[in-house]
Order: structure tokens, then sequence, then C-alpha cells
């Protein structure tokens, strides 16, 4: 297998400034690797700093200290330390983060944002098209809503957008934040097909997931988070 995220020593310390430059430790000496066609699912009760870990991976925050090797184009690169324009192609070409919460993209219809990866990966027009169509019929949006910009959509309608946009051409590492917190039935086993063949297919997962039901399908592995907590 090829180790696609290998993290090692990392350490988060969030220094409150509105209140006084508070230190609040959140995890200490974090270390583990996940593999090519792996879900590694983070466990641990609220607050643990699971999101935290999630937003580190991407590059989001800056870990206090330590390093997390992401292996791009071939290659190991360090998110931590890298400069802006690498961390901006690893994420367009080998890192993705699959939020709950889809960014609204004024008078942009859900089909042009579900085709934008396609797009940026070189296919056709008529090529993304084709495939944004037919993943956002998988995900039982209504057709009617395609041409509209998501603005207007319910929580979990603008939600299968934000997933649809994810897995049409899923990334070789997938970060994952409770896809399936407003689904229903239905969806939440589409969601959990999608994984499932992104796996299948050599993408690395790492995800929270707080429906034990849809933790359990997806898990290949778990990773508890309060064994990494820092004592204030």
């Amino acid at each position: 297998m090829t180790t696609m995220i290998q993290v090692e020593n990392v350490a988060k310390i969030f220094t409150l400034h509105n209140q006084g430059g508070a230190r609040l430790p959140v995890f200490d000496d974090v270390n583990f690797t996940v593999e090519a066609g792996e879900a590694l699912v983070l466990a641990g009760a609220s607050g643990a700093g699971k999101s935290s870990l999630l937003r580190i991976l991407y590059g989001n925050y800056k870990p206090t200290s330590g390093t997390i090797r992401i292996t791009h184009a071939g290659r190991p690169v360090d998110i931590v330390s890298a400069v802006p324009r690498t961390v901006l192609d690893v994420r367009r070409r080998t890192l993705g983060f699959v939020s709950q919460f889809l960014r609204v993209i004024p008078r942009v219809s859900a089909l042009d944002i579900v085709r934008d990866p396609l797009l940026a990966r070189g296919a056709s027009a008529d090529e993304a098209s084709a495939r944004a169509s037919a993943m956002l019929a998988r995900l039982n949006l209504p057709e009617r809503l395609w041409n509209l910009a998501p603005a207007t959509f319910s929580g979990g309608e603008q939600q299968r957008v934000n997933i649809a946009r994810s897995f049409v051409d899923p990334s070789p590492i997938m970060l994952i934040d409770e896809p399936t917190a407003s689904l229903d039935a239905a969806n939440r086993d589409v969601v959990v097909e999608l994984i499932s063949e992104a796996r299948a297919a050599g993408s690395a997962i790492v995800g929270i997931f707080h429906d034990e039901a849809v933790r359990e399908r997806v898990a290949t592995r778990y990773l508890d988070i309060t064994s990494f907590r820092k004592a204030a």
C-alpha cells in the first residue's frame, strides 16, 4: 500500500487572545499514517479536537508543533511548512475536504458547482455536465433545481450539492466532516456507497461521523483523539 498521510508528533494549543492570552491545549504528540484505500474514522467525545485535527490536515489550522506529510504527485509534501502556492496545488490535485456546509456562490447553479472540479482537472464540458448530472441524480436532488443557485435550497439540499461536488471526481485523499448530518436514510446510504467506491478506487479517507451506524459501515480503522489529550 501507498502511505498517503503521515502525521508525526503533532500538537495543538490554542491561544485565546481575547481572554488574556489563556492557552487551551487540545492534543499532544499525535502520530498516525493513512494508506491508500483506508478509511480512518476520528473518534472521541465532542470537544476532543476531531474537527481541529481535520483542519490541521487540510492546512487551515497550523499545529503548534509536528509535521504532516501528504503524498502529492508521488512525493511527500509537509503541509505544515509548505508555501501557500504549494498548499493550493495539493488541495487542487490531491487533498479534498468534504464539509456538511456548502459555501454558496451567488448566481452559480448547482450543476456548475458540481462540474467545476471536473473542468479544473481537464474534463470536457460535455463530460463534466454528464457526470455532474448523474451524481446529482444519484443523490436525489430534483432536476428542476440543477440550474438554480443553491442559496435558497434547504440545508439537506445544499449538503447534497456539496457531496456531489466532492465525489464526482474523488481526490486521492478525502477529509470528511459529518457528511450525513442533514440527510435522510436513503441519502445517507448513497453517501456510504460513494465513500466505499472512493476507497475501492484508492482514495485515503479521514472522517468524522457522529452517526454510529454510518461510522461502523465506513470505518476500516479508528483513531481515538482523546488518547492524545494534553493536560491543561
